[in-house]
């Protein structure tokens, strides 16, 4: 298991803000002077001497950093304004596509984000392939080409009155939430970031139910799930619920659970939790639970290179179709863990977009738990590999395949039928893995490919070695 960056349970960026001004503070060439803290001692920080100070939270604009484009006419003729979409962890990998995919599509946006995601990677030495601008630069940017703002919010939903001030300030009419902690084998490092896991993603989503129910209670919630919830079971998976016979009598309950990491399952508590909470408080949420996601380029990413997404090719945060285009690009073996059987469901991140803009437009009613599954095909890891060596052939890449020890404990030859056809139901019309598709992605990876850290290419964070303490990086 690769060593980490000492840290405590868990760290936040620490952010400072005056009444006239509003000054970052984080890591590398996108932040300024990192200060790292636990929560508690960060908490102690803000209410030293017993005044109360807000100095992780500040709200933000974009200014224009050239001169602004005229802003897009709306086609629609309605005189109803603007739905008003708060995208919480709005600075990540799916969060910044669907920020702009909306913000071009009419709707007023909010990002709301502790930028930890950011932290992750100066702790653990990674790097995205690609080079990303910070936030602020990025919805500068926006506003100049578009002259659309996006809103910002820099904190930490687990801070319930930062979360609450945000709400009452922005006023949502429908909450994105995809601000939690994404990485399985993150979770799975050792103890300090399971619990951080659990806790950041359990408790964040605990408080934006609560912040729905006092400030919004028209508000709509779209969560982002995971199909990750369902397992592999040797029975086709339902979208979120079954209908049961048993012993004569007949029911309708939720689909049952198998998550396979820490990080699985505190998605299983957040949609546990939520179907509570529309039930007794009569919130309306739709969860999306949502396959691997692969690609980088949006028609809004695509604009200016200063909007371009991040894209992760490490074992940590890397997903498979991404990571094995990256291998290919630098001619490292596709690794394949164990028999390679393991299958899941795909999706492109326009269609992760998409998908977002499809439960928006069409919201849950009060009191409804919707569970739509977000994928729109099914690959072994076998397939993947076999597509990526075909489409890389063709570019001229010497394409390889190596089989890794599998560091997870799952299923590596099973059956899978997954169900998803409410999204299509609803408009969807889907970006299939093409071989246009993957050869844009190879590009995309060739491209980039200098920034590429082999080292972070094998897999490093076993499940069954899981650590009691917190592992520190090997220089």
């Amino acid at each position: 298991m690769a060593h980490l960056l000492s840290a405590s349970y868990p760290s936040v960026i620490s952010l400072s803000t005056s009444k006239n001004s509003v000054q970052p503070f984080g890591l590398g060439q996108t932040f300024f002077n990192a200060q790292l803290f636990s929560r508690s001692s960060l908490k102690g920080l803000l209410f030293q001497d017993k005044k109360p100070r807000r100095s992780c939270v500040f709200r933000a604009t974009a200014v224009p950093i050239t001169q602004q484009a005229p802003p897009e006419t709306s086609t629609d003729n309605s005189s109803s304004k603007p739905k008003r979409v708060m995208v919480i962890g709005g600075d990540g990998y799916c969060g910044w596509a669907t920020a702009l995919h909306l913000s071009k599509k009419n709707y007023e946006v909010c990002i709301v984000d502790n930028l930890v995601r950011r932290l992750f990677d100066h702790q653990l030495g990674l790097e995205s392939l690609t080079p990303i601008a910070s936030i602020h630069d990025r919805i500068s940017r926006w506003k100049a080409l578009t002259g659309k703002s996006i809103e910002l919010y820099v904190g930490d939903i687990c801070d319930f009155e930062f979360l609450a001030e945000s709400f009452k300030s922005f006023e949502p009419d429908s909450v994105v939430h995809f601000g939690e902690q994404r990485s399985a084998p993150y979770s799975m490092i050792d103890r300090s970031r399971a619990v951080f896991t659990q806790h950041n993603n359990v408790i964040g989503t605990l408080n934006v139910l609560f912040a729905i129910k006092e400030f919004g209670e028209e508000c709509h919630l779209v969560k982002l799930g995971t199909m990750g919830e369902y397992g592999t079971p040797n029975i086709d998976i339902e979208e979120g619920y079954i209908t049961i016979t048993h012993n004569g009598r007949t029911d309708t309950l939720p689909y049952p659970k198998q998550a396979s990491s820490f990080y699985h399952l505190s998605k299983v508590h957040d949609s546990h939790n939520i179907a509570f909470t529309c039930k007794a408080w009569g919130i309306r949420a739709t969860d999306l639970n949502q396959g691997v996601v692969y690609g980088v380029k949006t028609d809004e990413t695509e604009m200016h290179e200063e909007l371009r997404n991040r894209l992760d090719y490490d074992a940590v945060f890397g997903t498979a179709l991404n990571r094995f285009c990256v291998q290919a690009a630098v001619g490292h073996p596709l690794t394949v863990y164990g028999k390679g059987g393991q299958t899941r469901g795909y999706l492109d991140i326009r269609d992760t977009v998409q998908c977002v803009e499809i439960a928006i437009a069409n919201p849950a009613k009060a009191g409804e738990f919707r569970v739509f599954n977000q994928f729109t095909e099914q690959f072994s890891v076998n397939e993947l590999a076999t597509l990526v060596t075909k489409a890389g052939s063709k570019l001229g890449l010497d394409v390889k395949k190596m089989t890794v020890p599998n560091p997870r404990v799952e299923a590596e030859e099973h059956y899978y039928n997954a169900k998803h056809t409410k999204l299509m139901e609803l408009g969807l019309e889907p970006h299939y893995l093409s071989e246009s598709l993957l050869d844009s992605l190879l590009n995309f990876a060739v491209q980039f490919k200098d920034r590429v850290d082999t080292k972070q290419i094998m897999p490093s964070v076993s499940w069954k070695k899981i650590g009691v303490k917190t592992k520190s990086m090997t220089a």
